[in-house]
């Protein structure tokens, strides 16, 4: 393949197997490559592969390994790696399905809404999934009537035991059943996982639950699909690991789980594993994060619901501790040369206890142990052996007790299951190791191997297959494909009488033949094979090419582990147990008597028959493949190895079917997306009037390329036509990047061109204009200066008249003041001798007044002092009194606390009884007692303070007054100085306490006060809790009175003949004259069968009563039938109904059954025709809506407790019922009494009011779901834009005239509109109230939001910037749809997509990489949780535009946060659940309903003619004759 200077590469590497680069020269014929780390390479073109470059535009990654541009094994590899780094570990190689171990749990990918999302979905419409396969297989199987087949494959650790239960979850999800035995078969099949994997199951160098045997497990569906039986099969079951493991591997768990029962270990005397020799050859007991204990306890549940006794487990485990005491016991030479013998005291006691767990005899087993019997013609030699041999000897019987318990599981697990042996029809989904190469490879490898190169066999058969069915389907041919087979390797192998098997099994015959003579004759045998090698440093070891790689096997033990001798003597001893269970295990048999005591049994051959069989199951099933990987060797998450998972694409055949589709066509597109990528290389066809079938052939021709052929839908290109393509797209696009750079560099030019002639003419332009500037600056200086001369000279002559002016006027205000000084002194001189005489005459007078003031104060001083110390004296009494005033102070505060002591004991009271009102209704009663009298005394103690205040103040205003007094004579008391101030002093600190006692007095005041208002809170609070104890009697006496009613009818059923006697009799009694109607109510038919059809009087009634019931029935079975309309917007069947039943009065029956038939033929009707898409259920919805109105509105629950008094009533005389009749003046026309009363209802009606609700709940569902299947289709073409929409590289295409094509963006979306519009015109014209239409239209818009987010979050091609744009048109359509019909019958509508709104938003936004998370969840999508957004950044790609998703440090934060949340279990799945629960209650539906009026509803002229509607003609034509 030849490269160019630019292209994209994919290099060899050591570390990384692959790594990114560039093509930057060629020197040489050496490729410069510029690689991902910066480093410059020179390789040859050998050593590279192309790479597509457009590889990081729709998100780097395809869900599909047929979609790469260039399908080869780095494209494999880094399309897994970007995907596992999304949390992506599902990936599509055609229909085979690659799992990448994400070693982190994630539920929200396994939970029964995902289960639902996938059930029905054809492969590859939603993203891969395991569910996906399981689906696909189970409608296979159901379609063709052809059995299936699942087959698991993958690596130690890569996550197949996991995957199996996944895919047994789905199957038993879709096609599951109930048991009889409360264990349902899918249970049992699940729970013997725990089992299998408790006894089969180990670790591993590379896995901590690693299964050491093979699994198929056959679930079997009988002919509707449900599952009917179940089978497990097993495969080479790793024995040797019983008594020889290695560090840091592990026996089989149970061995430890049973060393961590208390239990156990008490009873089988066991204790820590590190005790035991099978247990202690390596140091690891525990597993991380794993408690032996617990999975003790898992294991006996297991147990438990398989159907294993108690007395069968307590036998398994005493089988297990006894294999633990075996491999202790240790032996010693004996007295002979090739003897052995036990007398080491630990040994004896593990050899006691293992014979007293096996209940045999302990003299045996040692015989057993230390020696052989050859059975000869001249009788029985017993033989004795060695150490070594009795070890080896030991060995065996462990073994040997093992399998067979672990067959007696499987075969106990079978029957617990049960098979169908009627069954058809079958899945069976395979468990099998991988492919295994490890350092030291033995005999269980090469099984393993074996294995996997026969199912490798079978899956390049499928894929070759399916290879050639697509091309069939397609119509190309493909007769000259080569397929690649690996059937030299398995004749190598399995091939008689020369192979591998067969060899080795002749060389386990032979006692003296070693692993150096098979190998021998091994090398001798294949000398020239190309598939076997040997190896050179080793004579033994040998060398297999597989078809995932050369595998190099040391045979050392290869005999040992092939020999499977059946013992004897082991038969003999243990199938003489007195326990049964182990004897059952070795039941004797009198054919396998033999000369010698060993029967040879070889492993090899009979894995390779098992595996024979299993082929055979597998060739007549339709096989579907799931290769699991390991993404690393440390089992932790987002670690990618990629040398581990290429050697295991490899090894799982991924890679090989990579190579049979290169051998074909393996670059395949539609002729849609070879047109968008390849169209600009003949762009003259892209004008819209040729096809892309047409555009193909011709860009093909075009470029001369002949390894093509073209299908129906697809084009088929050869391996390296692709290169070829992008490399002339590449030419294409690097040309018309020349051409645009030569345009925009000419652009550029001209642009600096008339840049720099407008600079040098803006220069002229400035220089012309400073020249001007300066001439006319010199011209302007010039006139300046005339100017200037002027008006200097106006200003010096303007000087010289001003100075001689102020001169003039200077001398004559000199003159002016002299004058005016000298008139001014004369004035002055006047007015002073005027003030000294007025001076001296007001001296004379004032000292002649103070001498007789002063005679006058000293007489009055006097007089006031002698009075002064009499109101002395007093002051002091009144001080002595202030002492009381504070006495009253302190009990007032003493009251005070006392007063808030109360209020807080009230306080406290009053939550108490708040917290028990219901169960302390006595108690509340008499705590209202108390308060009140408490209310009483603080009212009188308040009342007595009030006046102890009025007389204080009182008091405190004489003192106020006798206070003004002193002040007035202290005032007056001049003499008395010092007594005085001692006065005044003493008023001072008076007036200040004074102030003080009325501050006191005023907060006094105030708390009385609040006490008060609290007071009146607390008899507030007592009045509304003695409200709620009166509402709850009322309910009570409710309560009752419905329980009196439902004992009533109990008790009514359980003597209904006496019932039917009585009220017959009371009947017939009755005069014809005075007889009221009750015949009318229609009575169980079964209560008229006993009464002799006679001629008679009352045998002839009970005939009329029960024809004129059968014609009630007719009646109101014919206004059900029929489609009797609206009159007014009121549904008249509903209105025809309850005057009918208000008639009969079957409202207050006490035992009818014509409710039930008015319920049954609802439901008959509703159920018929709820299919249909016509009016029955928007019909029905409104008429059991109005019925149901009328019914809440009109009657009463209490009319039973009244029934005695009613009853009497029927015996009035004539006067009595005329008097009735005159309080109704409507009876005196012939009518019914008014409809708008109440009507005692009995339990009949109050059963059917419930009936009715329920009906009317199941009329709602069944329209929503109508519905929603109706819409459903419409959905489906809404979530993704049409391909004719996109247009070619982002334009919209041209007709051949040139004008650009309109496109029906939005045709499904009006066919959404279309569907809204009638859906509501439905609802309209029957006359549905506005609250089911709400109701209806807002689950409605809710289904849609929840059907395009799943479906945009699981469908990759739906993540893209044209689809979001296409959702986001049709979104309008809907927001103006929802304005249009308005709020009263839309509602909240619109908020109910917000989920769909924000995420189409979030596709349709530019620049997504400069955006923070923060921006993300709090502006764009704040509805929508981490783990959405992170599902939609990894999904988004952009194919309009090419711009990328969110930015890798956007979306690493938010992998962490998901992985943290999943590892907090947190099972928040990405997708939204359905609201299946019904919208509204009994008590939404008595508010939001209008009453609804039936007395102006007609009879209708279909039901006139009817007997039993006569009386509503009667009464329609007397009200138009009224």
């Amino acid at each position: 393949m030849s490269f160019r200077k630019g292209s994209k590469v994919w290099l060899e590497d050591k570390e990384l197997a692959w790594m990114e680069g560039e093509v930057v020269d060629l020197k040489d014929k050496l490729f410069v490559v510029l690689t991902s780390q910066r480093k410059k390479i020179s390789v040859s073109a050998e050593r590279l592969l192309p790479r597509d470059i457009d590889e990081d535009l729709g998100g780097g990654h395809v869900d599909d390994m047929t979609k790469l541009t260039y399908l080869n094994e780095p494209g494999v590899l880094y399309n897994l790696k970007r995907r596992y780094a999304l949390n992506e570990i599902y990936t599509y190689t055609g229909t085979i399905l690659i799992a990448v171990n994400p070693f982190t749990k994630l539920p929200h990918l396994y939970n029964e809404y995902m289960m639902e999302q996938y059930k029905g979905v054809r492969l590859g419409d939603l993203s891969p999934h395991v569910f996906a396969v399981a689906d696909s297989s189970y409608r296979a199987m159901m379609s063709e009537e052809r059995s299936q087949s699942i087959l698991v494959s993958g690596e130690s650790g890569a996550g197949k035991t996991e995957t199996t239960k996944l895919i047994m979850q789905y199957l038993t999800f879709v096609g599951g059943r109930a048991s009889t035995d409360h264990r349902s078969v899918e249970q049992q099949v699940l729970e013997s996982n725990p089992l299998l994997e408790a006894f089969g199951n180990a670790k591993t160098v590379r896995n901590d639950n690693s299964s050491r045997f093979g699994k198929f497990v056959e679930i079997q569906f009988d002919a509707s699909g449900r599952i009917s039986g179940a089978a497990i099969r097993t495969y080479l079951l790793e024995r040797s690991r019983l008594v020889q493991i290695t560090n840091p591997e592990r026996n089989f768990h149970c061995f430890y789980q049973l060393c961590a029962s208390q239990t156990c270990v008490e009873k089988y005397k066991l204790g820590d594993p590190s005790g035991f020799h099978y247990l202690n050859q390596s140091k690891t007991y525990e597993l991380e994060g794993t408690s032996n204990a617990d999975e003790f306890v898992r294991t006996k549940r297991a147990m438990d619901i398989i159907g294993i006794s108690i007395d069968d487990q307590e036998a398994i485990f005493r089988t297990l501790a006894a294999i633990l005491h075996l491999g202790n016991i240790e032996f010693s030479p004996g007295k002979d040369y090739d003897s052995s013998i036990i007398d080491n005291p630990k040994s004896l006691f593990h050899l006691q206890m293992a014979a007293d767990l096996f209940m045999c005899d302990s003299k045996l087993l040692v015989a057993t142990l230390i020696s052989r019997s050859i059975q000869t013609n001249e009788g029985i030699i017993v033989k004795a052996l060695d150490c070594e041999a009795a070890a080896a000897n030991r060995d065996a019987l462990a073994k040997t007790v093992y399998s067979r318990l672990f067959d007696w599981l499987v075969e106990n697990i079978n029957k617990s299951i049960g098979q169908d042996e009627d069954s058809k029809i079958q899945i069976g989904v395979l468990d099998i190791y991988g492919f295994e190469c490890f350092t030291n490879n033995s005999f269980e490898q090469f099984c393993i191997n074996f294995a996997n190169e026969k199912l490798q066999q079978h899956f390049n058969e499928h894929v070759f297959k399916m290879e050639q069915e697509e091309y069939s389907n397609e119509e190309i041919n493909w007769s000259y494909i080569e397929f690649i087979d690996n059937q030299d390797v398995l004749d190598l192998i399995e091939k008689k009488p020369i192979g591998i098997i067969s060899l080795l099994d002749e060389a386990c015959m032979f006692p003296k033949s070693t692993h150096e003579t098979f190998s021998t004759k091994l090398f001798q045998s294949f000398k020239s094979h190309k598939r076997l090698e040997k190896t050179k440093f080793s004579e033994t070891n040998f060398t297999l090419s597989h078809y995932a790689g050369k595998v190099t096997y040391q045979t050392d033990s290869f005999l040992d582990k092939n020999r499977d001798y059946v013992i004897m003597e082991h038969c003999n001893l243990l199938s003489s147990s007195k326990c049964t269970f182990v004897s059952g295990l070795f039941l004797s048999s009198q054919e396998e008597s033999s000369r010698s005591s060993y029967k040879f049994s070889s492993v090899s051959s009979r894995f390779k028959q098992q595996l024979q069989a299993l082929m055979e199951t597998l060739n007549t099933t339709e096989p579907h493949y799931i290769r699991c990987v390991k993404p690393n060797s440390l089992n932790r998450p987002q670690i990618f190895e990629n040398q581990s998972v290429l050697h295991q694409l490899r090894c799982g055949g991924v890679l090989e079917a990579v190579r049979i589709s290169l051998a074909g066509y393996p670059t395949r597109r539609t002729y849609f997306e070879f047109v968008d990528r390849f169209g600009i290389l003949a762009l003259e066809l892209m004008d819209g009037s040729y096809d892309e079938k047409t555009i193909t052939k011709a860009i093909l021709d075009k470029l001369n390329l002949d390894n093509f052929q073209l299908g129906f839908t697809k084009v088929f290109l050869r391996a390296g036509q692709i290169a070829i393509l992008d490399m002339k797209r590449s030419e294409v696009l690097d040309h018309a990047a020349k051409f645009i750079q030569s345009r925009f560099r000419t652009f550029i030019a001209r642009k600096d061109f008339l840049l720099t002639r407008q600079n040098s003419i803006s220069l002229q332009a400035f220089c012309r204009g400073c020249l001007a500037r300066r001439i006319y600056e010199n011209k302007r200086k010039t006139v300046a200066a005339v100017i200037i001369q002027k008006y200097f000279k106006r200003w010096m002559m303007n000087r010289t008249f001003s100075q001689i002016r102020s001169s003039a006027l200077f001398i004559q205000s000199i003159v002016r003041g002299f004058i005016a000084r000298q008139k001014f002194s004369c004035f002055k001189e006047h007015r002073a001798a005027l003030l000294i005489q007025s001076t001296w005459r007001r001296r004379k007078v004032l000292q002649n007044f103070k001498h007789c003031r002063n005679s006058a104060v000293a007489i009055q001083c006097a007089w006031r002092q002698k009075l002064a110390r009499r109101e002395l004296r007093k002051l002091r009494v009144v001080a002595n009194e202030a002492g009381a005033l504070r006495e009253a102070k302190s009990k007032l505060e003493r009251k005070l606390e006392e007063y808030t002591w109360k209020y807080e004991l009230e306080r406290k009271l009053r939550l108490a009884s708040e917290e028990s009102k219901h169960a302390e209704v006595a108690k509340l009663q008499k705590a209202l007692e108390r308060s009140s009298a408490e209310c009483k005394a603080a009212k009188s103690a308040a009342q007595k303070e009030h006046t102890k205040y009025v007389s204080a103040q009182s008091q405190l205003d004489q003192s106020l007054k006798e206070i003004t007094n002193l002040k007035g004579s202290l005032v007056q008391m001049a003499q008395v100085k010092n007594e005085n101030s001692n006065l005044k002093n003493m008023v001072d600190s008076l007036t200040k306490k004074t102030s003080n006692l009325e501050s006191e007095l005023s907060k006094a005041r105030k708390c009385s006060d609040d006490t008060l208002e609290k007071l009146q809170d607390t008899e507030g609070n007592c009045k509304k809790l003695q409200q709620n104890l009166d509402k709850l009697e009322k309910k009570l006496s409710s309560l009752e009175k419905e329980n009196q009613i439902l004992r009533q009818d109990a008790v009514n059923s359980l003597t209904p003949k006496t019932f039917s006697e009585s009220k017959y009799s009371n009947a017939l009694a009755l005069h014809p004259s005075v007889e009221k109607p009750v015949f009318e109510t229609p009575t169980p038919k079964k209560y008229l069968a006993p009464f002799n059809q006679t001629l008679t009087g009352g045998s002839r009634r009970n005939r009329i009563v029960a024809e004129k019931h059968e014609e009630n029935h007719e009646f109101l079975q014919k206004c059900i039938r029929e489609n009797l309309g609206f009159k007014n917007g009121k549904p008249v069947a509903a209105c025809i109904m309850y005057k009918s039943l208000l008639h009969w009065r079957a409202f207050e029956s006490e035992r009818t059954d014509i409710f039930n038939h008015i319920i049954e033929q609802i439901n008959d009707v509703v159920l018929k025709e709820s299919e249909k898409e016509n009016d029955v259920l928007p019909y029905w919805l409104s008429n059991t809506s109005a019925l149901l109105c009328l019914l809440q509105k009109n009657l009463r629950s209490n009319g039973f407790l009244n029934t005695p008094a009613r009853r009497s009533s029927g015996a009035l005389s004539f006067g009595g019922k005329v008097f009735q009749t005159l309080k109704s003046p409507t009876k005196l026309l012939g009518l019914e009494e008014t409809l708008i009363t109440q009507v005692d209802a009995k339990y009949p009606a109050i059963m059917f009011k419930q009936q009715l609700t329920a009906s009317l709940e199941k009329i709602f569902g069944h329209l929503r779901e109508s519905l929603k299947k109706q819409i459903s289709p419409l959905l489906s073409l809404c979530i993704q834009a049409p391909k004719s929409a996109r247009g070619h590289n982002g334009k919209l295409t041209k007709s051949p005239g040139g004008s650009v094509a309109p496109l029906p963006m939005n045709t499904h979306w009006d066919n959404i509109i279309k569907f809204l519009d009638s859906l509501m015109d439905r609802l309209r014209n029957n006359y549905v109230p506005s609250f089911f239409i709400r109701k209806l239209i807002t689950q409605l818009f809710s289904f849609i939001n929840i059907q395009l987010f799943n479906s945009l979050l699981l469908r990759r091609e739906c993540c893209t910037f044209s689809n979001g744009e296409f959702v986001k048109s049709g979104l309008s359509l809907l927001e103006k749809w929802i304005s249009d019909t308005t709020e009263e019958y839309a509602g909240t509508s619109w908020h109910e997509l917000n989920y769909i709104r924000q995420a189409v938003g979030f596709l349709v936004i530019h620049q997504k990489r400069k955006r923070t998370l923060e921006e993300i969840r709090q502006d764009l999508c704040p509805v929508l949780s981490v783990r959405q957004i992170y599902r939609i950044c990894s999904m988004y790609w952009d194919d309009k535009y090419s711009t990328q998703s969110v930015s890798s440090e956007v979306v690493a934060t938010m992998r962490e946060m998901v992985n943290r949340d999943s590892q907090n279990l947190v099972a928040n799945s990405f997708l939204l659940d359905d609201d299946l629960s019904i919208p509204f209650s009994t008590e939404d539906l008595s508010k939001a309903i209008p009453a609804v009026d039936p007395t102006d509803v007609d009879l209708p002229k279909s039901l006139s003619d009817l007997p039993s509607a006569q009386f509503l003609a009667c009464n329609n034509n007397e009200l138009v004759v009224a």
